[in-house]
């Protein structure tokens, strides 16, 4: 335990001093600043592609395809991927996929300002984007225990999540102003310059923490698998990998959304973007409330897993424009207060030499997973209604959480 002062803080701030406990390092703080900038560039090219992808087919099903090709790399490549985290120099490889990212943005921007959009186009890019994001994710998650130690884990993904949230709000509305005022290709470009941040960061950046490689097991292969048999044998790991599939799909707004705002709120570009950013800024006192709260319990998820569930099904049943809006922000507020601390008890709970790999299966969990998963929401959704297809986001995780209360119950 890491003490602050030698006085016993009040109760009020306890959890102010929990929350800027990450922010205390020099390095985490250049970090955070650099990702906030390239996440709201990262959400204005998602939202910007899946909205360009819908009106081109006039099917929500594409949007899987959509999804297939910019997530299921992540479920194909995961436990090597994984490998790979654990075995490296994480700001090395981070240097190696931002970069990479920078480029798959700048071809989209050069793509759609010299031709029309063009699906097959749209779709080989975001494949490109799935390969490098496969090891970028999990590198960067890991590498923000190099910054902190484990100490400030549950500050640092609380805060990770206020800045992810915060790019919820800045991310669609730039999208939207610049598909009215610019075209996609202004959005494209905005994500791509929007890596120049972290690549600029982690330049500067000198982690005091020893990067932990598996050099004594030379075979990634090994690795790979022994990353799965570590998950079969913790109970807690494994009973929130189902959960952090099913929340995949509330994330995954580019699936659920398009089709309600369209087809069953009767909203077009402005409400899309609207929603969109409720969510995101119902997401900000969510995070915040992860990153003030204590090291986090398997209770604590248990019960935000449930209240995540509610605020989704209640969302899917809103009559009109107004109330969506608020169900939206609800869902913002519970569903990320969720997953931080679920993602941080999943990385205290985890060994340290299998952070990487545990963290590659948790990526796989939640997007990699999305292809199968986000086919069937989207076929509902075109075939049954907007509203169901929303709601089985809710659905899973509350099955998901079900399936998994003993594996969360309390230490006794």
């Amino acid at each position: 335990m890491t003490t602050t002062t030698a006085e016993s803080p009040s109760a009020p701030t306890r959890p102010l001093a929990r929350m800027g406990q990450a922010l205390r390092g020099r390095d985490f703080r250049i970090w955070f600043a650099g990702q906030l900038i390239s996440a709201s560039g990262a959400l204005a090219q998602g939202v910007v592609l899946s909205w360009i992808v819908y009106r081109l087919t006039g099917d929500a099903v594409w949007l899987t395809v959509l999804t297939a090709c910019t997530w299921g790399p992540t479920l194909l490549l995961g436990p090597w991927a994984g490998a790979l985290v654990d075995r490296s120099d994480r700001r090395r490889l981070l240097l190696v996929t931002q970069s990479l990212m920078l480029l798959i943005g700048l071809a989209l921007a050069v793509a759609t300002a010299l031709f029309d959009p063009q699906l097959w186009l749209l779709l080989a890019l975001a494949t490109c984007t799935g390969l490098v994001a496969a090891v970028d994710a999990p590198a960067r998650q890991v590498f923000v225990v190099d910054l902190v130690g484990t100490g400030a884990v549950a500050s640092a993904v609380g805060l990770w999540e206020v800045a992810l949230n915060a790019s919820r709000v800045i991310g669609p509305g730039v999208a939207g102003a610049l598909l009215d005022f610019g075209g996609p290709s202004w959005a494209f470009a905005f994500n791509a310059l929007g890596y120049l941040a972290p690549l600029i960061a982690l330049t500067r950046l000198r982690p005091a923490a020893p990067v932990e490689r598996a050099a004594d097991r030379p075979r990634p292969r090994s690795d790979a698998r022994g990353g799965l048999a570590y998950v079969r044998r913790s109970p807690i790991v494994r009973g929130l990998l189902p959960m952090s599939a099913a929340s995949g799909l509330i994330f995954a707004m580019n699936l659920t959304v398009p089709p309600l705002v369209d087809r069953s709120l009767h909203l077009g570009p402005g409400g899309y973007g609207l929603l969109m950013a409720a969510f995101g800024l119902g997401g900000l006192p969510g995070a915040l409330l992860a990153a003030s709260a204590p090291e986090p319990t398997p209770r604590r998820v248990r019960t935000l897993a449930l209240a995540t569930s509610i605020t989704v099904l209640a969302t899917a049943l809103a009559p009109n424009a107004v109330l969506a809006v608020v169900g939206m922000a609800a869902v913002g507020v519970t569903s990320i207060w969720f997953i931080a601390t679920a993602n941080t008890l999943a990385q205290l709970r985890s060994a340290p030499e299998m952070r990487g790999r545990v963290m590659s299966l948790w990526g796989s969990a939640m997007t990699g997973t999305l292809p199968f998963t986000g086919l069937a929401v989207t076929f509902v959704a075109q075939h049954v209604g907007a509203r169901t297809g929303f709601s089985l986001a809710g659905a899973a995780l509350l099955l998901a959480t079900l399936a998994a209360w003993r594996a969360l119950r309390p230490a006794v």
